[in-house]
């Protein structure tokens, strides 16, 4: 069965309003709500890049039915992952229903801070299945110690876990990549309907498959493009262009090469159905239920949306009316 989900923007909200989101999104009949995990965001008018994990704990404590998830973590270099393997559990045992965990091999901007090397994405994928390992041998509760390639855990024991242990969704946008997250992930994760999915099923890939879609939901097409362009930009840039940037200033550069026509053109959802002479302006919902069917018919079972910009209460009452139940 097919869940629907939404999208907190640790890059555009402080905790605070996350977690009022998730509420909301709750309230609006949404399955399952997946917030992002940034150190920076990714433009200086995106302005906001809290804790996730802090965050997390606050949702968990506010929502009563929905799933939460976490997408995507990269628990290799910034943070060892006997750390976040701690951090997974007590946010697993906190959320009321299912808790799924995403994760990937991140991107510069996040992952320099701390001044470590930044490998290539081969030595980056085989970091990300070893930090797998590390965390399912935390995960069983016994007292663990392991010296491998890249980590060392030395007589580390978590006490505190899950009655059930959460799913890690590896996210991957290449073949080789998809390969990879067949053999040491419980699930996939994306953005868009990627073909990809098509290889990591093929490598024998089994679990929860989820992609996230953005739009923007505005009073007109032009209003909405031009949100897009100013908050989010970053979805035009080209290749592993966004994996390899450090700071939010060379997005900031890289992104004035995106023009308002790149962001109509791509793949962020702007259509409107405008009622000219009318005093409520209503946002056609067929392009959202359009882009969540094609996700659907790709092979996706969690899609959720993010609604880029300050104005979420507009996405969420047009999803909450309009677009949720065309799928009940």
């Amino acid at each position: 069965m097919t869940q629907l989900g939404y999208t907190l923007s640790s890059e555009e909200f402080g905790p605070n309003e996350l977690v009022q989101q998730a509420e909301r999104a709750e309230e609006a009949g949404f399955d399952f709500v997946s917030i992002s995990d940034h150190y920076h965001p990714w433009l200086e008018a995106q302005g906001e890049s809290p804790f996730v994990w802090s965050s997390l704990g606050g949702i968990a404590a506010s929502v009563e039915e929905v799933d939460v998830a976490v997408g995507v973590t990269c628990p290799t270099i910034k943070t060892h992952p006997a750390i976040i393997a701690q951090a997974v559990a007590t946010t697993a045992a906190m959320v009321p229903e299912e808790f799924y965990f995403g994760v990937g091999t991140g991107e510069l901007l996040n992952e320099h801070v701390l001044g470590d090397h930044w490998p290539e994405h081969r030595v980056r994928m085989e970091m990300l299945e070893e930090a797998v390992a590390v965390m399912r041998k935390l995960w069983t509760g016994d007292q663990v110690s392991h010296h491998g390639e890249h980590y060392d855990v030395q007589n580390a024991r978590l006490f505190t876990l899950p009655d059930e242990i959460p799913p890690v969704c590896v996210s991957a946008f290449g073949e080789r990549a998809a390969k990879g997250a067949a053999e040491f992930g419980d699930g996939f994760w994306s953005v868009g309907p990627q073909d990809v999915l098509t290889d990591w099923e093929a490598a024998g890939g089994e679990g929860p498959r989820l992609t996230q879609l953005h739009a923007c939901v505005a009073d007109s097409e032009d209003e909405a493009v031009a949100t897009a362009h100013e908050q989010w930009a970053n979805s035009g840039l080209p290749g592993e262009l966004a994996a390899e940037l450090p700071t939010t200033a060379h997005f900031e550069q890289a992104t004035e090469m995106v023009t308002e026509e790149d962001i109509h053109e791509g793949s962020i959802i702007t259509e409107e159905d405008i009622h000219e002479g009318s005093i409520i302006t209503e946002q056609n919902p067929d392009a959202h239920i359009e882009s969540f069917q094609q996700a659907i018919d790709a092979g996706y079972d969690h899609v959720y949306i993010h609604q880029i910009g300050d104005d979420q209460e507009t996405a969420l009452n047009l999803y909450e009316n309009e677009v949720l139940p065309s799928f009940d």
